[in-house]
């Protein structure tokens, strides 16, 4: 073809643009974490709950809540960075866990009656492979996952704020103490949740204790 723009005659075109796949985000794996001997001492319907690439579920059921006047306090004060920390104290309200994948992660959301709040934080592979909890504002936790006494428990190991690629360790006289999560199959398409924060001068800051059902 011998029309062509001024200045453009000869010139070789450009060639197409490659389209590149983003990479599926792999998800996350608590059995790696875990291990296989103790994976393996877990009910299956445990490990079918906290399998990689869970279905978006929701967790109906009825739970306790508790805090101490430091834990309430704390909640109060890490509200800003959306914290997990629920500052209620009522006995047998509704309660619902919605839990979704998000790329690589997994967020567990609380939603509590009787205008109890709601509280969100997402489970994923820390920096250096670890697992680490973090809510929306950037308050994080390390965790260890294990199975102990046919339980699956997390168990926080240190705090930080994660301000982009930034970690600020928080001093455990800071923080509202370790935190112990436990999921204990009950049976019956039913399991028991417990949480229990001990703070390392003031004692127990937190408690909460449920019991939900999977989805029929």
């Amino acid at each position: 073809n011998s029309w062509a723009w001024p200045g453009t005659r000869n010139k070789r075109v450009s060639e197409p643009l490659e389209l590149r796949v983003m990479p599926t985000p792999t998800p996350l794996n608590l059995a790696e974490l875990v291990g296989d001997a103790g994976w393996a001492r877990l009910p299956l319907a445990v490990q079918r709950r906290f399998a990689p690439g869970h279905a978006d579920t929701v967790y109906q059921g009825r739970m306790d809540l508790h805090c101490s006047r430091l834990g309430r306090c704390l909640a109060w004060l890490t509200r800003p960075l959306r914290s997990p920390l629920t500052g209620a104290r009522m006995q047998n309200i509704p309660a619902s866990v919605h839990v979704s994948s998000v790329g690589s992660g997994v967020v567990w959301e609380r939603r509590f009656g009787h205008g109890a709040g709601t509280v969100r934080s997402i489970k994923e592979l820390g920096a250096h492979g670890g697992l680490q909890e973090r809510t929306d504002g950037g308050l994080a936790m390390q965790l260890a996952v294990f199975e102990e006494d046919g339980a699956l428990v997390f168990e926080s190991r240190r705090y930080f704020l994660a301000v982009g690629a930034w970690r600020l360790p928080l001093p455990a006289f800071l923080s509202p103490g370790t935190c112990r999560v436990e999921h204990r199959d009950l049976g019956d398409g039913q399991f028991r949740f417990t949480l229990s924060m001990q703070h390392p001068l003031w004692g127990e800051t937190f408690h909460q204790n449920g019991v939900f059902a999977d989805p029929s």
